[in-house]
């Protein structure tokens, strides 16, 4: 039998043996890249290798590429030029956003006679009519004759448990628990204040004056306090910084101030009371002292870190006033103008959608590279028979 293949080998055409080494050749260079992957993907999991390289990349991050350099200096010059006309444009960009900033305040007057409608009938100072609580549901809201008769006796049931409900209670709270941003910022002992929260408004600043906008929080009459409104204005500017007029992107929130509040005595919730045990060094005695320390609460939102002239903070106070300034964007342009849509959850089924269309996208494009795989005459599946190390299950 080994005769035999022997025979077979001295016979094989020189041709069809360097076929065999390009193959052998082209197997051994995947195998090299495949043990490449694999080494790349245990560095990239190695948290120092990951922070030398993020350390690296910072390092280049504003440096130039040399290309520049390279040029000549008739070209260097005419480049200065453009950048030039670029601070222009940064310019007329500020003066542009000044312009929105007015519009904003213009359409701000237009919308407000809804928003105070729409407060009315939240803290039971106007019941809607009939015609203005008809709403047109969609297709797929519609519900079959049997399930709506179902529900109407359901509802009816519960109707003659409780009694009627004013209004529509804890509208704000419940807004606030919708959304992951401001839920984050709530405590259980905040939540029986802010079912007393009625309204939120914005105010834009007058013409003329400083770009601003002002958050006005209205409360019923309560136990915790004796303020009907606390507020928190925003600082914004405009306007390109001259040190780097090319990072200009549009108005930019300079800094916030927020207000007392009048706290009844022993409910203000910013506050707690602990006990600590102090032993004394000579005599051995112990002593209870009690301390009054900040609490985690909503209401810090109305007491942020005043940002010195200077402008410099220190880390903490610089990542509170970022998730500040965060917040206080988005109340203004999200959760004011569609308040009763974060009530319901539909806006935040919505920004959902939003990112399930991003992950279709993704899938779609998965689906392309496994079509083109298995259109390739030289794709072997069975190579794939193994999941790269990073797509293992831990």
């Amino acid at each position: 039998m080994a005769d035999n293949d022997n025979k077979d080998q001295a016979e094989m055409d020189p041709a069809d043996m360097e076929d065999v080494e390009e193959v052998e050749e082209e197997e051994t260079g995947e195998d090299a890249n495949s043990k490449a992957r694999q080494l790349t993907v245990q560095m990239m999991q190695n948290p120092q290798v990951l922070a030398a390289l993020q350390e690296r990349l910072d390092g280049l991050v504003g440096s130039p590429s040399g290309y520049m350099e390279s040029l000549p200096k008739v070209v260097k010059r005419r480049v200065n030029a453009l950048k030039n006309l670029q601070v222009k444009c940064a310019q007329i960009e500020a003066k542009f956003y000044e312009e929105v900033h007015e519009l904003e305040r213009k359409y701000a007057a237009l919308y407000q006679p809804l928003f105070d409608k729409r407060s009315d009938i939240i803290k039971a100072a106007y019941e809607p009519t009939d015609e203005e609580c008809e709403w047109k549901a969609d297709e797929e809201e519609k519900l079959t004759e049997e399930m709506k008769e179902k529900a109407k006796v359901e509802e009816e049931k519960k109707d003659e448990e409780k009694e009627d409900p004013k209004g529509i209670p804890e509208f704000w709270l419940t807004v606030f628990k919708n959304v992951d941003l401001l839920s984050e910022m709530l405590q259980e002992h905040d939540e029986p204040i802010l079912k007393h929260l009625q309204d939120i408004k914005v105010k834009f600043s007058d013409p003329g004056q400083p770009m601003s906008f002002t958050l006005e929080f209205y409360f019923e009459p309560n136990d915790f306090f004796a303020n009907q409104v606390l507020t928190k204005t925003y600082k914004m500017r405009s306007e390109p910084d001259e040190a780097d007029p090319f990072s200009f992107d549009g108005p930019e929130i300079m800094g916030c101030t927020g207000c007392q509040i009048d706290w009844t005595k022993g409910k203000n919730v910013t506050l707690k009371t602990i006990k600590k045990k102090q032993k004394h060094k000579g005599r051995g005695t112990v002593r209870t002292i009690t301390k009054t320390v900040p609490n985690d609460s909503f209401f810090n939102f109305f007491s942020p870190p005043e940002v010195p002239e200077n402008g410099e903070l220190d880390e903490d106070s610089e990542a509170i006033l970022a998730a500040d300034f965060e917040i206080g964007h988005f109340l203004r342009e999200r959760i004011i103008p569609r308040a009763v849509l974060y009530f319901t959850g539909e806006a935040i089924e919505d920004d959902d959608d939003d990112y399930d269309e991003e992950g279709e996208e993704a899938d779609d494009e998965e689906g392309e590279e496994e079509a083109d795989e298995e259109n390739d005459p030289d794709y072997d599946p069975k190579k794939d028979a193994n999941p790269p190390a990073e797509c293992k299950q831990q």
